[in-house]
């Protein structure tokens, strides 16, 4: 197994760290697996956490010359707080539905943007939950808004170990396989 470790900056983990709670609150908010528990109950986390402490992550990353961090910490702080301020409105179904496929391109530019394999297949995931919640309010099907709420889960999960690792540092790099017998891969 490749042993890449990466330490990150402390601004990295703790955008990682704000991301990735608030998608695990929120994602589990969409499941209704905790009895009791909606995406209603995610919204001061999302407004304070994923509002501003990453909002305020992503400026640090700017200000340390962390472009891509800091443009994604940035962009999901100002669409978490928005998102958090307008809950509860009487915003349409398909108003919330253009909402979440707006926060959907933020999600899939920053996925393109590279990254390492941890941060892209957070904003990959984070995409595809944030596409289903889009469609499951548009077509008002509560089963596909809980199947999105199951990749917002697996992303803030990853999110949540992306930050651990560079914290502990474990291993932040899955192993490659080789293209095919007798032949060997460099990195």
């Amino acid at each position: 197994m490749d042993n890449d470790v990466s330490a990150g900056s402390i601004t990295s983990i703790v955008g990682r760290l704000a991301l990735g709670i608030t998608l695990l609150a929120f994602g589990l908010g969409y499941t209704n697996v905790i009895d009791g528990v909606s995406t209603a109950d995610a919204v001061s986390l999302a407004h304070y956490v994923g509002g501003v402490a990453l909002f305020v992550a992503g400026l640090l990353a700017l200000r340390d010359g962390d472009v891509a961090n800091g443009t994604a910490f940035s962009a999901f702080g100002a669409l978490w707080f928005t998102w958090a301020v307008s809950a509860g409105g009487s915003a349409s179904d398909n108003a919330a539905g253009l909402f979440l496929v707006l926060f959907a391109l933020v999600a899939f530019s920053v996925a393109l943007a590279g990254g390492d394999q941890l941060t892209q297949g957070t904003y990959g995931l984070f995409f595809v939950c944030l596409v289903l919640l889009a469609v499951a309010q548009f077509a008002g099907n509560d089963g596909l808004g809980k199947v999105g709420g199951w990749f917002g889960v697996a992303a803030g999960a990853v999110a949540w170990y992306s930050a651990t690792a560079a914290l502990a540092h474990w291993p932040t790099v899955l192993p490659r396989r080789a293209a095919g017998r007798g032949v060997t891969a460099t990195s």
